[in-house]
């Protein structure tokens, strides 16, 4: 990815063979795998299915990042509830 101003997006494929953009909002290490939290990029905000979105990175062969989702309820809300403490108690702070 590259260090530009503004946030950083990546265009991403599902099972079903259909692109996404996503915005980066942040990346955090938890239990000892990294996870990266997204927006929806072309969706609208008052749209019921926008909201945060996390997946799991892995890297293959190449060293190349790959994002998988996360099919475990309990260790999606848990990471959810980090991403929650990471991205907004900062904002809090700068209040």
């Amino acid at each position: 990815m590259s260090e530009e101003y503004g946030g950083d997006f990546i265009t991403i494929i599902d099972d079903d063979g259909q692109e996404f953009e996503l915005e980066v909002l942040d990346t955090m290490d938890y239990n000892g795998e990294s996870y990266t939290a997204f927006l929806p990029a072309d969706m609208d905000e008052n749209d019921p299915d926008y909201g945060m979105i996390i997946l799991r990175v892995v890297q293959d062969e190449n060293g190349e990042d790959l994002y998988e989702s996360i099919d475990d309820e309990e260790q999606l809300q848990d990471v959810y509830e980090h991403f929650m403490v990471l991205l907004f108690d900062d904002e809090e702070g700068e209040e």
